[in-house]
């Protein structure tokens, strides 16, 4: 009988023991494919995340540039309506290139207030100040409110004045960017 009890005992164990091995086996693929899905969720959650990182990017670039174009544009088109009250030949055409250009920069401007960080907000904003003053002081000239030598000469230093706040501008969007370093002078 013992040796009976022994055999069936080494039955029971053997049985036992192939069962466990099923059961120990089954839970650690279990485990493992939990970890494997879990992985996955994070590498696809991490790929959002960049690729949300990346539009954001991306739209402030095109805001920026934008933003930049618009406000050299009328840098630009303020300059040659300086020179032409320099001379004295002021045309509707460059009154209403002056108009195009104030109204396009005032829209970007606004359209930029709603994406711009607060550091190139601010750049923003004091370029977009000294713009307006040499604007108003621009159409008073033209407009003939304004005397006429006096103000031609403050016309002239704020135009040179306007392009530190441009170059600040353009470097805090760019540092923003990771174009160029912070330190790096403007």
């Amino acid at each position: 009988m013992n040796s009976s009890i022994s055999q069936i005992v080494i039955a029971v164990l053997g049985i036992g023991g192939t069962l466990a091995a099923a059961v120990i086996t089954q839970r650690g693929a279990d485990r493992a494919r939990t970890r494997e899905l879990e992985h996955t969720r994070q590498l696809q959650q991490e790929e959002r995340e960049y690729a949300t990182r990346q539009a954001q990017l991306e739209a402030r670039r095109v805001c920026y540039a934008t933003l930049s174009a618009g406000t050299r544009d009328l840098a630009n088109v303020m300059t040659k309506v300086l020179h032409a009250l320099e001379e004295g030949e002021v045309t509707e055409e460059l009154r209403s290139d002056l108009d195009r250009a104030r109204r396009e920069h005032r829209l970007r401007h606004a359209e930029a207030q709603m994406v711009l960080p607060d550091t190139v907000a601010e750049a923003a904003s004091t370029a977009n100040r000294h713009l307006g003053d040499l604007y108003g002081l621009l159409m008073s000239l033209d407009g003939g409110t304004a005397q006429r030598e006096g103000n031609v000469e403050a016309a002239r230093d704020s135009m040179d004045k306007l392009w530190d706040p441009l170059w600040r501008m353009r470097h805090v969007m760019r540092v923003d960017l990771g174009v160029t370093d912070p330190g790096q002078d403007p």
